[in-house]
């Protein structure tokens, strides 16, 4: 017993390290196989020692049973909220109280980008994540606890070899940007009704009563404020950040210690800048002084500090006109209407489409053709139609009508019960086949060349492909593809070798492009680092899928449903006799090995050796994170030839630079047996 029990206690605090290396400090320092390991080790351990169970275990992520409601709880101190403004002179006016208030008492600012995300308090009792609240009114909010257990970042047991009798943490639950994208697509293509924005959908899934469920969201958090203290103090804001991320909470991303307003407004400024860069929806910035000594002498109103205050950026909306409503059909068969819009920039890109989800959504809103519309971007990702401008409408316009048949095949159309979607009853629908074949060949799948939208529509009007296993046999086609309109000898030989070369691609990009529902891109990449091939992941047994990070319970069901269809599995059976690639491509790479796991990295400029997407993927195989821009978190920026203002704001704020040959040179001694590098370096 003293054996196992010293071997729990050591994997637990070992896992807690590791989470938070990974989570907090974004340096994991052990591989993805390795922590499972760990994590199976302590898991078979606690089950066969149940009296050495603890719910701060890292197995305890997930597992909780679904409650009938959420219990109240008041706070032992009141959550208010900050007093906020669009207005640029209410910050100076702020400033200029607090220099009234504090007369000669010297004091600094400390500026962060404000989460638009869901208000929770965090308890912890001698070190243990007791109880997590809502804000609710600020006086008593519900318990979910069970939920909050399910985010990775939040540490269910302090790093601290003496905590704290009493520690209470607040900040924001968040959905990721991207996960928000993919889950409204899931859920639009499973005929559910969308969120609005990230927000709603983070307020959303902690108001589930399945934790199972919970753990299935993308969600994360930002912790940057306090609640009860006992036997735990801070100085300073700067202090109580710097604190709390040693004791295992992820702060914000980005702070800047100001002196003055001017800097200050500058901060303003340099936040807005890096919008983009942040997981989370920013939607504004957060002002506070820095001493928190002076807090009690400042007080509060009714309602909020007078020692912070928010600055909340004016979302960009834009006014446009609606002239044509149309409707897509999907590969699952679910009819979405689509808002075809007098084209307009917003948010720094150029908007002619709009998703109206459903005719839900449509009738709630009252969208019409030749409405005058108000445009922004939902999580500042997705163009939405926000508001129309009825005083603006046209005489003798009319709601547009529920589908009483499918736009592209005629086939019946039928609303199946718990969903708002409309689907297309036909199973051979060419819309389902095109869309089908559209996301296989996709730059984000198998990305096969020189088969564009335009070229699918044709071959499937001449019955030459019916699905992307047909793909693969256009070469017995050979002449009725030379006698197709504006398609020569070379055309031809382009898309046929396109087709050929596109049989090789990693097995993730099949995964993904096999269109199972709930698995995109990244969770194909999670099930290529599990599965060495893809009849291994097809024999796969849900305790198995379940067990792997970022698949749970719903994805889990999808994959097995996926490969127990006949038809599915026929299908495969073809792609296999055309000579597809079904195996991952080598071992996963040891990431710990690499010196280039957990930064990141931004491309800039033309690289003459490998496309903008290869460097992306032999970064990502490495461990590495690729965005878009550079900021002061940005740990690397590989610059090609023309590189622009990137390079040279890379250069101001001191960052790494490396030319693609650095590149190139580093994948060849971190991951020197990477298949890739027999195609791909062969000219350097």
């Amino acid at each position: 017993m003293t054996n196992a029990a010293d071997r729990i206690h050591d994997l637990r605090a070992r896992l807690r390290e590791h989470n938070y290396k990974y989570y907090v400090l974004a340096q994991p320092d052990i591989s993805d196989r390795d922590y499972d390991r760990m994590l199976d080790e302590l898991r078979e351990l606690e089950e066969a020692h149940p009296e050495l169970d603890s719910p701060d275990s890292p197995t305890r992520r997930v597992g909780e049973q679904p409650t009938d409601e959420f219990r109240t709880v008041r706070h032992a101190v009141p959550m208010i909220s900050l007093a906020n403004s669009y207005d640029l002179d209410d910050i100076r006016a702020f400033g200029t109280r607090l220099r009234s208030l504090l007369k000669d008492t010297p004091f600094h600012y400390v500026v962060e980008p404000k989460v638009d995300g869901v208000a929770v308090s965090l308890r912890y009792e001698n070190g243990r994540l007791a109880r997590a609240v809502t804000r609710g009114d600020g006086r008593e909010g519900d318990d979910i606890t069970a939920n909050i257990r399910t985010i990775a970042s939040v540490p269910l047991h302090l790093r601290a070899d003496d905590p704290p009798e009493v520690l209470e943490v607040r900040g924001e639950v968040y959905m990721t940007r991207s996960g928000f994208v993919d889950l409204n697509r899931d859920r639009e293509e499973a005929g559910l009704p969308v969120f609005a924005n990230p927000r709603n959908a983070a307020a959303g899934s902690l108001k589930l009563l399945d934790p199972r469920k919970v753990a299935e969201r993308p969600l994360d958090a930002v912790w940057y404020g306090s609640g009860e203290l006992r036997g735990i103090a801070f100085d300073t804001h700067r202090d109580l950040l710097d604190q709390l991320k040693h004791l295992g909470f992820r702060t914000p991303p980005h702070t800047w210690d100001c002196d003055d307003m001017d800097a200050v407004e500058n901060a303003l400024a340099e936040n807005l800048e890096q919008k983009t860069d942040y997981a989370f929806e920013m939607d504004g910035a957060v002002v506070k002084v820095n001493e928190r000594d002076l807090y009690d002498e400042l007080g509060s109103t009714a309602k909020s500090p007078r020692w912070a205050m928010a600055y909340k950026y004016e979302p960009e909306q834009v006014e446009t006109r609606l002239h044509r409503i149309t409707v897509q059909v999907g590969r699952t068969g679910v009819l979405t209407p689509v808002a075809e819009l007098d084209p307009v920039q917003v948010s720094g890109s150029t908007v002619s489409r709009a998703t109206l989800h459903n005719w839900d959504e449509m009738q709630r809103k009252d969208v019409r053709e030749g409405d005058a519309v108000l445009i922004e971007k939902a999580g500042e990702i997705i163009p939405a139609v926000v508001k129309v401008l009825t005083d603006k409408r046209p005489a003798n316009t009319r709601p547009f009508p529920e589908p009483d048949r499918c736009p592209v095949c005629g086939g019946e159309v039928a609303r199946r019960e718990g969903e708002v979607a409309w689907r297309c009853e036909n199973p051979v629908c060419p819309a389902k086949s095109e869309s089908r074949l559209r996301h296989f060949v996709g730059r984000r799948a198998m990305d096969i060349d020189h088969l564009g939208g335009e070229w699918i529509r044709i071959l499937l009007e001449k019955e030459l492909v019916s699905d992307p296993a047909d793909l693969y046999h256009l070469k017995d086609h050979r002449e009725e593809l030379l006698n197709l309109e504006r398609m020569g000898e070379k055309s031809v030989q382009n898309l046929l070798d396109a087709v050929e070369d596109g049989k090789d691609r990693d097995l993730w990009r099949l995964i993904h492009g096999l269109g199972i529902p709930h698995v995109g891109e990244r969770t194909a990449q999670v099930l290529e680092e599990h599965f060495e091939s893809l009849d291994a992941l097809a024999d796969a047994e849900e305790e198995h899928l379940i067990d792997i990070p970022d698949i749970g319970p719903v994805v889990a069901d999808s994959i097995r449903s996926f490969f127990r269809v006949e038809t599915n599995q026929h299908f495969i059976q073809r792609l296999r006799d055309a000579g597809v690639n079904l195996k991952r491509k080598g071992a996963p790479v040891k990431k710990e090995d690499s010196a280039l796991t957990g930064k990141t990295v931004v491309l800039t400029g033309s690289l003459e050796h490998l496309t903008r997407d290869q460097a992306k993927e032999l970064l990502r195989k490495l461990g590495a994170k690729v965005t878009g821009s550079v900021s002061k978190k940005t740990d690397l920026l590989v610059a090609g030839e023309a590189a622009g203002s990137k390079l040279d704001k890379a250069r101001d704020l001191g960052i790494e630079i490396w030319s693609e040959q650095d590149l190139i040179d580093r994948i060849e001694s971190d991951a020197p047996d990477l298949p890739e590098q027999a195609d791909l370096f062969t000219n350097t």
